[in-house]
């Protein structure tokens, strides 16, 4: 069913909209983009594995491969919550891997816009600590988006953005080119900013998602020295109002603002989500957690840039 549902959307360029699937943990409605899912089953035997995480219940495989399954009734209630016979595994594939979540029932897959999806604020999030990066009304019911990278970056930090990667790199110039960023996870707005304030770009500008970032952008519309502004953008995918998509089709249908070099940095980048980007004419497009990658494209592109002005400047 999920993937029957994925196909449609994945067709659709710059909609601005989001498929969500609906499931409940203890009878609380929680929501997964249906672009993360690749599976759902009934729930398995599992083997356990010495010093994991608390919340990972082990390893399973269905078929060929070897997936870790995560106990989220655990996680999110930080006790241990009855396993039943009709429990369901939500197979999930993003930052390249495959992990199973442990819930105890699926109630559906439901179409909406993400301005529909509301950032809530930090009595609800939990700031850096939350998992809750947006509120859905999905058919009069509201359900709680949950950050399932922040989920999988708590259990297992490895598999997260590693600022080593950016040391590697060396010593390196510093930048003052301004650099624009839309990214909704709080963990991850902090960790990309140190990465590239690190990296050697120091003027780093962050938004919460795509439409504040659109909103700021429009208000330069008059700027006669826009490079000076906003040199490059780094947008993520998923994000509550717009999403990085939206956001990338609108720069690139503006005779304003389509000569900003755009990057999607997403933990989303399958064939499909590539062609997608492609069709609203991203310049690059990698997955998250390459910060090391990323650095390599900001340069190549920004270089690219500057080289274009410095032209147009002599004609």
């Amino acid at each position: 069913m999920a993937n029957e549902k994925k196909d449609g959307i994945l067709l659709e360029t710059g909609t601005n909209e989001i498929e969500i699937m609906e499931f409940t943990i203890n009878d609380n409605l929680f929501g997964i983009n249906v672009a993360k899912v690749r599976e759902i089953m009934l729930s398995d035997t599992v083997k356990p594995m010495p010093h994991v995480h608390p919340a990972v219940e082990g390893i399973f495989k269905p078929r060929d491969i070897v997936i870790t399954v995560v106990d989220l009734p655990k996680y999110l209630t930080d006790h241990e919550c009855p396993k039943g016979p009709k429990d369901l595994f939500i197979i999930t594939n993003f930052n390249k891997m495959f992990i199973a979540f442990r819930v105890h029932s699926v109630v559906g897959i439901s179409r909406i816009s993400w301005q529909d999806i509301h950032k809530p604020d930090n009595t609800i999030s939990g700031g850096v600590d939350g998992v809750t990066t947006g509120i859905a009304q999905c058919d009069g019911k509201l359900v709680s988006i949950l950050d399932f990278e922040k989920i999988v970056a708590e259990i297992a930090p490895q598999t997260s953005i590693q600022l080593s990667e950016v040391d590697a790199l060396g010593k390196r110039e510093r930048s003052t080119s301004p650099i624009w960023v839309a990214e909704d996870s709080i963990l991850l707005t902090k960790m990309i900013q140190t990465a590239l304030v690190r990296a050697g770009y120091e003027n780093v500008t962050m938004f919460p998602n795509g439409r504040e970032l659109w909103d700021a952008l429009c208000q330069l519309e008059g700027s006669d020295d826009l490079e000076s502004q906003v040199a490059l953008i780094i947008t993520d995918l998923e994000m509550p109002e717009m999403d990085g998509h939206r956001l990338t089709k609108l720069i690139k249908t503006s005779p304003k603002f389509r000569s900003i070099p755009v990057v999607i940095f997403s933990s989303l980048i399958t064939e499909e989500m590539r062609r997608k980007g492609k069709e609203v004419g991203a310049d690059e497009q990698l997955s998250k957690p390459e910060i090391g990658h990323l650095i390599g494209i900001l340069d190549e592109l920004l270089k690219k840039s500057q080289k274009t002005q410095k032209g147009g400047t002599d004609q």
